[in-house]
């Protein structure tokens, strides 16, 4: 399979070398970060509130020293799905003074829970980055 030259396409190749099927369904989960808790908490309200398909949970990073909102949604890990859902979830962080901190996907080996990722943070890095 070939993939644009970007954090997502390369992810997604990295997923497809360790032998994910990329034609299935599968928990993708989308990371929204805000630095303060009110606006998160907000944030939180509203996608809960939304017609949105998925898992919504709120944790503090203590990494980050930021709230992020988990957002997992099962679906089939195609690029410009994948990139347009990005896209929609940063516009949404940013009406709330967030932004997205890009997605990742647990693969399981063995009964073990792991991360599939390049520097093994556990998703692709968006711009605003701290991992």
């Amino acid at each position: 399979m070939q993939f644009p030259d970007d954090d997502n396409g390369k992810m997604l190749a990295a997923m497809a070398e360790s032998g994910i099927d990329l034609t299935k369904a599968l928990d993708v989960d989308f990371f929204l970060v805000f630095d303060d808790q009110r606006d998160a908490e907000t944030a939180l309200e509203e996608l809960t509130n939304s017609d949105l398909q998925g898992e919504i949970e709120l944790n503090l990073n203590d990494e980050l020293g930021k709230w992020e909102i988990i957002v997992c949604l099962n679906m089939v890990p195609e690029y410009d799905t994948l990139v347009e859902q990005e896209v929609m979830l940063n516009d949404f962080a940013a009406e709330f003074g967030g932004t997205s901190d890009g997605w990742g996907v647990m693969q399981h080996q063995d009964g073990d829970d792991e991360f599939i990722d390049e520097d093994d943070h556990g998703h692709v890095h968006g711009p605003n980055c701290n991992h």
